[in-house]
């Protein structure tokens, strides 16, 4: 499972920035983000990561709101939206460097920035420019501060465990984290957080506990929702992980991760009809790509079963 990581209205948490640049290939992808009355948003960060490779690199939108992706491979990328004062967005797409990809069209909803002095809001980017650059230890120093200056922006805390997550220490990931639950014990991406915590652990049992904590009708993100599908099948729980998978792809219908654990569920279950129409469904998203490939070895394997 990929550590999962949080936000915090104008903070950046989800950092793809790499050095390399095996990403390059002929795929092109555009885009447009809007807000909630369509209007076009422009200085939106548009963060991609390719997940073969684990490479990837960002862009902003225009006076439009358009952005743009060229030259990249075909394969599953992660993109995150973020835009100070607008609640952040992540969505996987299939990239094809064969054929023309649709364009993604995506609206981002108004969220609460904290109020903060015009000193303290520099303090505060100063904070997400050292996340940013790895410099967890001196970010966690600069939030810290702040919230000394401001201790009712206990949402700060999330940002020191995300600071501390992202260092691997996952003990006091956790305790920041419930500093946060204490204010807000429903908050579906604390529960997440502190869900994390344990399962980068290795204490899945614990993990799931957690997970089993979230109302899962106020997950809207498939990436969030699949990891928790993948801890689940892991132990086996495969109706908890179809739960989690087809929420996933009822999100986001060309999910292909999500498609994919859907046929591996149902066929670890003995469900072969089911699994045959979920491996169908995922090539037809996805019909030429090194993992289609095997898609096809199972669909001719399920339909020798069914015949037999």
């Amino acid at each position: 499972m990929k550590k999962s990581i949080f936000f915090v209205a104008v903070m950046i948490f989800f950092s793809i920035l790499a050095l390399s640049q095996d990403y390059k290939g002929k795929g092109r992808v555009t885009g447009t983000v809007t807000d909630e009355q369509g209007n076009p948003l422009e200085g939106v960060t548009v963060k991609l990561l390719c997940v073969q490779l684990n490479s990837g690199f960002e862009t902003v939108t225009n006076a439009k709101g358009v952005w743009k992706a060229s030259w990249i491979k075909g394969g599953t990328w992660y993109i995150d939206f973020l835009k100070p004062g607008y609640d952040p967005k992540n969505i996987s797409v299939e990239i094809s460097e064969l054929r023309q990809n649709p364009p993604i069209e995506l609206t981002l909803n108004k969220g609460e920035d904290l109020v903060l002095t015009d000193t303290l809001k520099e303090d505060f980017q100063k904070g997400n420019t050292l996340y940013e650059e790895g410099k967890f230890e001196e970010a966690i120093e600069v939030f810290k501060a702040i919230l000394e200056d401001v201790p009712d922006a206990h949402i700060m805390n999330l940002n020191i465990g995300n600071c501390y997550f992202q260092m691997e220490d996952y003990n006091q990931a956790e305790e920041y984290y419930k500093k946060v639950l204490e204010k807000e014990p429903e908050n579906p991406k604390i529960i997440l957080a502190i869900g994390n915590c344990y399962g980068n652990r290795g204490d899945s049992v614990k993990a799931l506990e957690w997970y089993k904590k979230i109302d899962i009708e106020k997950i809207g993100d498939p990436v969030v929702l699949y990891n928790i599908g993948t801890y689940f099948y892991g132990t086996s729980q495969y109706n908890e992980a179809l739960k989690y998978y087809g929420k996933a792809v009822d999100i986001q219908e060309d999910f292909l991760d999500g498609i994919y654990q859907l046929g591996l569920v149902y066929l670890a279950m003995g469900n072969n009809a089911e699994a045959l129409n979920q491996f169908e469904n995922y090539l037809k998203h996805d019909p030429d790509s090194e993992r289609a490939s095997q898609v096809k070895g199972f669909i001719e394997f399920l339909k020798k079963k069914t015949k037999g």
